[in-house]
């Protein structure tokens, strides 16, 4: 087995978000922007200061979405291609397809595309290197277990692999992002459907690979539904998450935090408008007077009338609130795509 360093990455981005409508009607799940950044790219940055040169974006549901914003990743400082799946080839199929992309050769990342993580990657990489391993996964410590692959550990050596059970062994789980050796990549079958979680993982321990885990305990959200959407934008304005993308945002974009809120320095907002923890104002919105805005999310030119009250909610670009209206946990403006 190689000690060489990962180059490489693939990024999972072909699911269809479907917990996140209407959110997802018209845009992928992992463009959806989290405090006013795209998610797929939290992720790339993530992997380009880890020394990650190139990137496949494995895409399906809405591709054509992606490369216009991404293009070959030239001002992002990373080499991006695509793989399309024209259907959905599953976690593990996808890995397999987005792999034939890849110039580079050697250990590959693969990062799914719906967790904002503040795990270390560089010491998740050492450890895989350290110990000669066909797969690292990274993995962390949750309260309720369920919803999530579990893991059985000796050491850092996994031992089983359970993808969402109802009384799970462990409370240590599958935090979606792994390293791979390409060995264990041509494992996986090509032009199927392959759940790595269901059916990569259990063979690779069956046949004695070596699949180790590295835990860490560290800021992570699997941003699956708008709650967990609307908390990835507050946490990373309150200082609560770290990424390197919203770094840069805040050191070079037209952008201000003011109460514990990120907002767009186009932004019109009245004086006695009360903008509370956590909301994001993109540019060209109006928020007019009297307006109470708490944890929400209110998009390029919306408008959102006098004395409306929002919380938690999101407000499509150009979307309209009239005067007077309260909602709590409500989406307005967004359509399905035709």
């Amino acid at each position: 087995m190689s000690h060489q360093r990962p180059t490489a990455a693939i990024l999972l981005v072909g699911g269809f978000g479907t917990r996140l409508q209407p959110l997802t009607f018209s845009t992928p799940k992992p463009m959806l922007e989290v405090a006013g950044i795209p998610f797929t790219e939290h992720q790339i940055a993530k992997a380009r200061a880890a020394g990650i040169t190139e990137i496949v974006l494995a895409t399906s549901y809405l591709a054509e979405v992606f490369e216009p914003y991404f293009g070959d990743g030239e001002r992002f400082g990373i080499k991006i291609s695509y793989a399309f799946e024209e259907h959905a080839l599953g976690t593990g199929g996808a890995i397999a397809n987005a792999a034939t992309h890849l110039k580079s050769s050697g250990p590959v990342i693969v990062f799914n595309g719906d967790i904002l993580s503040s795990h270390d990657l560089d010491a998740h990489i050492a450890l895989h290197n350290k110990r000669e391993a066909d797969v690292t996964l990274f993995l962390t410590e949750v309260q309720d277990a369920r919803a999530y692959g579990v893991v059985e550990m000796d050491g850092d050596r996994i031992l089983t692999f359970n993808e969402k059970m109802q009384n799970p062994p462990t409370n240590i789980v599958n935090a979606g992002c792994y390293i791979f050796s390409r060995a264990a990549i041509d494992s996986i079958p090509t032009d199927r459907v392959v759940s790595v979680e269901r059916e990569t993982f259990p063979a690779l321990l069956a046949s004695g690979a070596t699949v180790i885990g590295y835990v860490d305990n560290s800021y992570w959200l699997d941003i699956g539904t708008p709650a967990a959407l609307l908390k990835a934008t507050s946490d990373l304005i309150l200082g609560k998450a770290h990424s390197i993308a919203f770094d840069h945002l805040l050191a070079n974009a037209p952008y201000r935090l003011v109460c514990d809120s990120l907002i767009a320095l186009e932004a019109v907002i009245d004086p006695s408008a009360k903008i509370e923890a956590g909301s994001f104002i993109a540019a060209h919105a109006k928020i007019e007077a009297g307006v109470k805005l708490f944890g929400s999310v209110i998009g390029q030119g919306a408008h959102v009338g006098e004395s409306a009250h929002l919380s938690y909610t999101f407000v499509a670009p150009y979307g309209e609130i009239p005067g007077g209206f309260i909602a709590e946990r409500e989406f307005f403006g967004y359509l399905e795509q035709k």
